[in-house]
């Protein structure tokens, strides 16, 4: 049977603007503006306090952090995220104002993360510089990589502005300074073959293993973090950000996933176990041993990036972006850390030195190591509480400042 809008729609002309519409339409989708995903401020708060924590002498609440139970830790968490994010807020600006202005919004934001790398690098120096004079325990400069700073601060000055020279916990914001710079092409590539991308990316993965590429530290040594492949996570989160998540809904709901990522996460964790219960070291084979070891952090070895896929599989699928307790004021800290994590970042690489300082000066056992523990996230907790009530209630002008130009703090809150 026919209706009398069959011959419209099968018009010439109507087939004609129908291949016009679909020549035009852009390669990547984004969400509905404004949808703010809780999930990745609530994953990102999380990663945050987990640094926090695994930068601290091990204690109980170390313990709790999934890097002793799995290949991968927080830093994927945080990198998948922030390439998610920076997308999200950036590829609409892509699509919208064209690659000139979203490249310029995106450098705007990478001086912001660059000078407050700058400002934690000096507090950071001033904080350990102070410590080891006043206690008269030059060993603290040794530990938190300062040394050299101390005996040519006017090379190492130069050096830390050249981003290769930074003491210990200062690695994630470099790494992301790079990936940010180099936002604007990824978006570019994107907007014309997103799959094409991320081949890309997993191309140049590839290569940095066969050929061995880095970026060399001052005085000796590599970046901790490799750009050239850590690149692929920050890429894979913009990928998922720009329709990708979209598009393997499907693989992802399917239970023969599911099955495979439980039982990749179950033998992890056994492998993990092995760490910690030297007894067992005798269970795993040696021929997956020389396979398998060393699983490399700098470079992201495959199985750390298998095993964040394998989590953020099982995440989506079990925690919905509509969960109700998105909105419980139990995970709200976590939210709010989320939402805020250049400041919060930097307070946190911050606090974990002065919570090593007091473990190493006061002899007070689990209990005091669980005592800073909680204190550092409580006070990360209150600045990011703080932060929030500024930016909503003290600057009136706030609102007005957020537009198409993009949330700085949904991508990335900085970081």
């Amino acid at each position: 049977m026919s209706s009398i809008a069959d011959p419209i729609a099968s018009s010439p002309a109507a087939e004609a603007k129908a291949a016009k519409t679909k020549a035009v339409a852009p390669a990547i989708t984004l969400p509905a503006a404004g949808e703010r995903e809780l999930r990745l401020d609530l994953f990102r708060g999380l990663a945050l306090w987990l640094i926090f924590i695994d930068h601290l002498p091990t204690n109980l609440l170390t313990w709790l952090t999934i890097r002793n139970y799995g290949f991968s830790d927080a830093t994927e968490i945080f990198i998948f995220i922030s390439g998610y994010t920076a997308a999200f807020v950036y590829g609409r600006a892509m699509l919208e104002a064209g690659f000139t202005i979203a490249t310029a919004r995106v450098l705007r934001r990478v001086w912001q993360i660059y000078v407050a790398h700058v400002f934690l690098f000096t507090i950071f120096l001033a904080e350990i510089s102070y410590v080891a004079t006043s206690f008269e325990n030059p060993l603290y400069t040794e530990e938190m990589g300062i040394m050299d700073f101390l005996k040519q601060p006017d090379v190492t000055i130069v050096q830390a502005l050249l981003l290769r020279f930074r003491p210990v916990n200062m690695d994630v914001l470099p790494l992301y300074i790079v990936l940010m710079l180099f936002l604007p092409l990824i978006l570019w590539l994107m907007k014309w073959k997103p799959d094409v991308t991320l081949g890309l990316s997993v191309l140049l993965y590839a290569l940095t293993w066969q050929f061995d590429l880095y970026l060399s530290a001052y005085p000796n040594g590599v970046w901790a973090f490799n750009p050239f492949a850590w690149q692929l996570l920050f890429v894979f989160g913009a990928w998922c950000a720009l329709g990708g998540a979209r598009r393997m809904s499907h693989i992802l709901a399917s239970p023969i996933t599911m099955w495979i990522c439980i039982a990749y996460l179950v033998a992890a964790f056994f492998v993990t176990l092995t760490w910690h219960v030297p007894q067992l070291g005798h269970v795993m084979p040696k021929i997956i041993e020389q396979w398998m070891y060393p699983i490399n952090k700098t470079d992201l070895d495959v199985l750390r990036f298998a095993h964040f896929l394998a989590l953020a599989a099982l995440t989506v699928r079990f925690l919905p972006k509509d969960w109700p307790g998105l909105k419980s004021p139990w995970l709200r800290p976590l939210i709010l850390c989320g939402q805020h994590s250049l400041e919060i970042f930097c307070l946190g690489v911050f606090l974990a030195f002065a919570g090593h300082f007091v473990l190493a000066e006061v002899s007070g056992g689990a209990v005091l190591h669980a005592l800073i523990s909680v204190c550092g996230i409580l006070i990360m907790w209150g600045m990011a509480w703080i932060i929030s009530w500024y930016k909503h209630s003290a600057d009136k002008g706030a609102s007005r400042t957020k537009g198409a130009g993009g949330n700085a703090d949904l991508a990335g809150g900085g970081a």
